[in-house]
């Protein structure tokens, strides 16, 4: 009897994985996709958490934590169904205005996902967030940036420095948003990847060159997408819906963006806008250096959109919401040229846009005026490291004009930290005796109300006041794009001296000790006035 009963339930197991394939179960705590892709996963009927991440047998939730919109979404309405051969979830959030979907497709190792909110979201910030068992998948993004092992926090709790001296944080996995289609974390034979396909950032805020967390390495391997947060915000929240976007397993390698979701037209999802109900626009932008990216940038209270020019200055925006969009023109990140344009339902506009910036005489130049500190000392770390890190050179400092380079004048000025610049520079008779020299400053972003104290000779220049506050830390989280702005001081007559001069440049504003007192971020500097010897060529 016993071998009989064992037989049966052979069987019984087999039949079972035969006819396994493409469909949705209900449990008594959640439902189980199986996707006949190799991944299958359960969400939680009470709170709409995942709570399994089966992907070729592996096993890659984590154990303590689940993988959620930001830390879960507390007691939830949790519903599932197939609709025209799809599986949906819907979680509609009791204590939050938020509804997140969950959609799967036959032999798709892929959960697409989009969120849709009415008001903000505590605690101020609306992330995916997946936690992943951290020895399936030990790779972080960006490499061991956010791999806190053995590493100690020693600014706020997301900022923590190593016994080797190098620092990590969370923020240091961020790119732009125009660059970030596609981002994951790895492990043998595995990569559990988002992907932000089309116009999945249309619901956010901040514009092409926001930033935000991608991964963090520690108990958990932990995989971001951040729809919206306060980490250096330019802009209010948006509401409705957020995506579609996606987390895709693969066997290693990292999928293409290109990732088809006009499917969720059939869906009833709510606040999908499908591609026969938008419009775009076209047309040249013009005036922009090929030395540069040209990027173009729509925008207002509901939706954002950004394309990058081709090398002719040529054109196509995304499939856009109708509406009246401000446009703007970038060099690089450095706005040159704003207009407006209305968009309608299947339509295309059509609308040029040149730069509209001046070309003044430059006596000499510091850096390039493209939004970018990147040229500058120490620009070329600060995405992935902290300030104070081992790796970064020495902070303010001296440049000698036409013997300096780029590379030798800090990318960011500390009130109580690295001291001012000193720029020696020469001046010929004729520069020497006009009345029409500028100071030009740009930077990118501020700290503490940070902006230029600027001295020549015995001339000082007025302090500008503090610019518009970001709450939020930048630069020593690996942020260097705010407002942007743009410094200028009329130089009387008779401050520059025929043969050498020198410029001190530092900080107006207090702050905090160190690195978190009264800080900027430098773009470029330049003294404008009559060209001579040392002007940009």
């Amino acid at each position: 009897m016993r071998s009989t009963t064992l037989s049966w339930a052979i069987v019984a197991w087999m039949t079972d994985a035969v006819n396994a394939g493409f469909g949705l179960t209900t449990k008594s705590n959640a439902y189980s996709v199986d996707t006949d892709g190799g991944l299958v996963f359960d969400v939680s009927r009470t709170n709409g958490d995942i709570t399994s991440l089966l992907y070729n047998g592996v096993q890659y939730q984590g154990t303590s934590k689940m993988s959620a919109i930001n830390s879960g979404l507390g007691t939830s309405t949790v519903t599932a169904e197939t609709i025209n051969g799809y599986i949906k979830i819907t979680v509609v959030a009791k204590s939050l205005p938020l509804t997140q979907y969950f959609v799967a497709k036959p032999d798709d190792p892929t959960i697409y996902m989009a969120t849709y909110i009415t008001g903000e979201i505590t605690p101020g910030e609306l992330r995916w967030l997946a936690r992943l068992r951290r020895s399936a998948v030990p790779t972080g993004w960006h490499g061991d940036v956010a791999n806190l092992d053995g590493c100690t926090a020693f600014e706020g709790k997301d900022t923590f420095k190593c016994p080797n001296g190098q620092t990590r944080c969370k923020m240091y996995t961020s790119d732009r948003f125009i660059d970030d289609q596609v981002h994951g974390v790895t492990g043998k034979n595995v990569g559990v990847w988002m992907i932000m396909p089309g116009v999945a950032y249309e619901t956010s805020a901040s514009g092409p060159f926001m930033r935000d967390i991608n991964s963090q390495s520690g108990d958990d391997q932990e995989l971001y997408w951040y729809m919206n947060s306060g980490h250096v915000r330019t802009e209010p929240w948006r509401f409705g819906l957020m995506g579609p976007y996606a987390m895709r397993f693969t066997t290693g390698a990292k999928p293409s963006s290109a990732l088809d979701t006009s499917f969720f037209e059939g869906l009833s999802i709510t606040g999908y806008v499908p591609s026969s109900k938008r419009g775009s626009i076209s047309g040249k932008a013009t005036g922009v250096s090929s030395s540069y990216q040209t990027v173009l940038h729509w925008y207002n209270s509901a939706a954002q959109y950004w394309t990058v020019a081709s090398s002719d200055g040529s054109y196509t925006s995304p499939l856009m919401k109708p509406g009246t969009y401000t446009m703007k023109l970038y060099r690089g990140e450095f706005p040159v040229a704003q207009d407006s344009v209305a968009i309608s339902a299947n339509a295309r506009a059509t609308k040029n846009i040149a730069s509209t910036e001046s070309a003044p005489s430059v006596i000499w130049r510091i850096g390039d005026f493209d939004g970018q500190p990147f040229e500058l000392r120490n620009g070329d770390k600060i995405e992935r490291m902290h300030p104070s890190d081992v790796r970064m050179a020495a902070w303010g400092g001296s440049y000698t004009v036409g013997k300096s380079t780029a590379k030798d004048f800090p990318m960011a000025l500390f009130s109580k930290q690295g001291g001012t610049v000193a720029v020696s520079f020469n001046a010929d008779a004729k520069q020497a005796a006009s009345d029409s020299v500028v100071l030009r400053v740009g930077t990118t972003l501020s700290f503490k109300g940070g902006r230029p104290s600027v001295k020549i000779g015995t001339w000082t220049g007025k302090d500008p006041g503090a610019p518009k506050l970001i709450d939020s830390r930048g630069v020593t989280r690996g942020a260097y794009r705010g407002y942007g702005e743009v410094y200028t001081w009329q130089v009387p007559k008779g401050t520059l001296r025929e043969g050498t001069n020198t410029l001190t440049l530092g900080v107006s504003g207090s702050g905090d000790a160190a690195f978190l007192s009264a800080n900027y971020v430098v773009d470029a500097v330049e003294l404008q006035g009559p060209s001579g010897a040392d002007s940009p060529r």
